[in-house]
């Protein structure tokens, strides 16, 4: 399974009217962390991707709908159920290990 990329016009349809849970990458241009953590969210797409839907984001291109979904700063992995963000790791606490920990609980 692949991340799906969405941006400002394939959000809402993608993340916010699925069905299921979804995981979103906010990412942006230049950010150090969120390019380190990218390679770990893909291969976490390819082990539960069966089971939740990865998509990705790039803030840089749609900072309105970041600021809208309250993503204050980056990265940010947000888990998505029916719509609404439930769940997320931010910054200093989106690593590897965390975001693992965090799509185990919707599994």
């Amino acid at each position: 399974m692949s991340m799906l990329e969405v941006d400002k016009k394939t959000f809402e349809p993608e993340v916010l009217q699925a069905e299921g849970t979804v995981l979103v990458d906010f990412f942006g241009d230049g950010c150090v962390p969120c390019a380190a953590l990218m390679p770990h969210i893909h291969g976490f797409a390819d082990k539960y991707g069966d089971q939740i839907k990865f998509c990705s984001l790039n803030t840089t291109k749609a900072r309105r709908l970041a600021i809208g979904q309250k993503i204050l700063g980056l990265p940010v992995i947000a888990i998505y159920q029916n719509g609404e963000k439930v769940d997320e790791c931010v910054k200093d606490d989106a690593t590897p290990e965390n975001v693992e920990a965090m799509i185990k609980k919707y599994l």
